[in-house]
């Protein structure tokens, strides 16, 4: 007589679980990672993935929020914690210099890669709207700068965001290109070299 159940093992680490499959989908992008490519990460048959995560897409949306929490927070704690748009914008440059070319996980941003070549209009929206996030907040940050006279009051925020925002993504893609931290970190110099001057009359 079988008493055993098919499904995910008795020792199954749902954490672990997701931890294996953020890298595949960090590896390879969403469109390119296969079911068969994650039941092998995680060690598990597609039906325990399936009793676990629901389906890919459910699996990957959980993926995103690990890893945002885990990879992706630090543009916001910057955002929050720095003086002024230009120096958390240097300082968000400087460490995703860092982040990108770190050997212990893939190369780049997962959210900016994982969005490339796939199919899914769902995720494609989903990525782009988190990406849209962090260009409000970048906005955001600006305007209050204007504001205050830390920036002229000419500044167009919305293309100064995007210039920013801009410049983070290349540097996602220089890296997985192969671009190493010292690189990246000159190419977030030479971004802030073209960050608006300060107007002269302030004190």
């Amino acid at each position: 007589m079988v008493t055993g159940q098919r499904g995910r093992p008795r020792s199954f680490d749902r954490d672990a679980a997701l931890d294996k499959a953020m890298l595949a989908f960090w590896e390879n992008g969403y469109e390119a990672t296969s079911i068969a490519d994650l039941t092998r990460a995680l060690g598990i048959g597609a039906p325990s993935l399936y009793a676990a995560f629901g389906d890919k897409r459910k699996l990957f949306d959980e993926v995103v929020v690990v890893y945002g929490g885990r990879y992706a927070d630090f543009a916001g704690v910057a955002l929050a914690e720095e003086p002024t748009a230009r120096t958390a914008i240097g300082r968000i440059l400087r460490e995703a210099a860092e982040i990108y070319t770190d050997p212990a996980h893939p190369p780049g941003c997962m959210v900016i890669s994982a969005a490339v070549n796939t199919t899914s209009q769902e995720v494609a929206d989903a990525l782009r709207e988190r990406r849209e996030a962090s260009l409000e907040l970048f906005e955001s940050r600006i305007r209050a700068d204007i504001a205050t006279g830390e920036l002229p009051a000419g500044t167009d925020a919305r293309a100064l965001a995007r210039y920013a925002a801009a410049v983070l993504q290349g540097m996602s893609q220089q890296s997985r290109d192969g671009a190493t931290r010292e690189e990246l970190e000159a190419v977030a110099e030479l971004a802030l070299g073209a960050w608006p001057s300060q107007p002269t009359t302030r004190r």
